[in-house]
């Protein structure tokens, strides 16, 4: 099989990395990819993955290279190539092609649409409102009387949700986002959650228009600084499993959320083939779902794929094609830590280009893999070529070695200015 893969991050990485292994791919390309991806080498043939220079969001392009190179599946890493319809196109061209259409992937790129869902179909969730006005908006965070969450309408990459302590901060953020546009065309209308407290775990469910299949839990660390402080990003680092979730405990879980999340889709005339990945807020009074996101998480996929033991081009086959419900995900019994190393300054301004020292003693580790998000080839040096730089993963027989392993694995890289997490895991142990 030749297949494509859309993106360029540690998400995109880590798919190739998988997709690789598997004897049925015999040609492999990612576009645009990064300089990690590009030292990938395919299980089958020994033959390099080839990175080619086309953007994710370059559609007819992208259509163009997989028809020329009788591309047999392609598979859609990022968010945004979803939400233009990416899949749409390639299957009006009778192209074979992995993740969500344009009407599921509203479930990422409209916040309105994913909670209007929710309360059509008594998914559990926060108690929110959707506004295009302002005024209305901020009347409603009064309402609530008490900390709440603004989140604006559209995708931003991952930083388009406000936690609001107080009155005063949440008509800020409503101001920051409706008035002043911070997050530009994305925060023309807002929705207004109460802030829910407990433990958020990431689910993550393979779907196929008709069965839905759980992954096990994930925790995602999304605040830039130790104990959950900081900006909001796209994530600091992740492990799996958590302990918040027994088994029974997440098969009762997914039975709320994926039970009336397919009746919805069927009821609404949508073809959910692809990842439903709901952020889920075990709280007091049981898990209620914070968003949905319609493809892949990004680190979480660095521990999940480092776990599966499936051949992942089978289960992605099974997803596009309607056979789920003839497979069975397999996931080893090993711990999963990835730790993100960022460049300085993120999520807000930094600087590109810092050449990266000791990739290549992180990845003699034993169980160790570094999967490259933001990262170039200039010359001979592999530099920083984005916000989030790698993705450093470690397995071990629980978390707590897992933990060990990844953090000796960072240890051995640097780069100027490079910053990450700390307590990766830590909430766990």
């Amino acid at each position: 099989m030749k297949l494509l893969v859309v993106g360029s991050g540690g998400r995109e990485h880590a798919l190739v990395w998988k997709l690789a292994q598997s004897p049925q791919v015999t040609r492999l390309w990612c576009a645009p990819g990064n300089a990690g991806i590009a030292q990938e080498r395919l299980a089958a043939n020994g033959a390099p993955v080839e990175c080619v220079n086309l953007g994710a969001e370059d559609l007819p392009r992208l259509l163009a290279f997989a028809q020329s190179n009788h591309v047999d599946l392609t598979v859609v890493g990022p968010d945004n190539p979803l939400a233009l319809g990416i899949v749409d196109l390639f299957q009006q061209h009778g192209l074979r092609i992995w993740g969500v259409n344009r009407k599921a992937a509203q479930f990422e790129s409209s916040k309105v649409f994913s909670q209007d869902f929710m309360g059509k179909y008594g998914i559990p969730t926060a108690v929110a409102g959707t506004f295009d006005q302002p005024s209305a908006a901020k009347r409603f965070c009064a309402s609530l009387g008490g900390p709440c969450v603004v989140k604006a309408d559209g995708l931003a990459l991952g930083k388009g949700v406000l936690i609001c302590p107080t009155l005063t901060e949440a008509e800020r953020a409503v101001d920051q986002i409706m008035v002043g546009k911070a997050f530009g065309q994305a925060g023309s209308r807002v929705v207004i959650q109460e802030f829910l407290e407990g433990i958020e775990v990431s689910l993550h469910a393979l779907c196929d228009g008709k069965t839905a299949k759980v992954f096990p839990t994930s925790q995602d660390h999304k605040r830039a600084l130790d104990g959950d402080l900081g900006l909001n990003t796209g994530g600091m680092g992740t492990y799996s499993p958590t302990p918040f979730l027994t088994d029974s405990q997440l098969a009762v879980t997914a039975q709320q959320v994926l039970e009336p999340f397919m009746r919805g889709c069927t009821a609404e005339g949508i073809d959910y083939r692809g990842i439903l990945y709901p952020g889920v807020m075990l709280t007091r009074n049981g898990p209620k779902i914070l968003e949905f996101n319609a493809r892949l998480g990004d680190p979480e996929t660095q521990v999940y794929l480092t776990r599966l033991e499936n051949d992942l081009v089978e289960l992605l086959d099974a997803s596009a094609g309607g056979t789920l419900d003839k497979l069975e995900l397999k996931w080893s019994p090993l711990a999963s830590v990835c730790v993100v190393m960022a460049s300085g300054g993120y999520p807000g301004n930094y600087s590109k280009g810092k050449p990266i020292f000791g990739l290549e003693a992180a990845n003699a580790l034993p169980n160790t893999k570094v999967f490259h998000a933001g990262t170039a080839r200039a010359g001979e040096s592999i530099v920083t070529n984005g916000g989030r730089v790698l993705g450093v993963t470690a397995l071990g027989r629980d978390l707590k070695e897992a933990q060990s392993a990844a953090y000796t694995a960072v240890g051995k890289i640097c780069f100027e200015g490079a910053q990450f997490r700390g307590d990766i895991a830590v909430k766990a142990l």
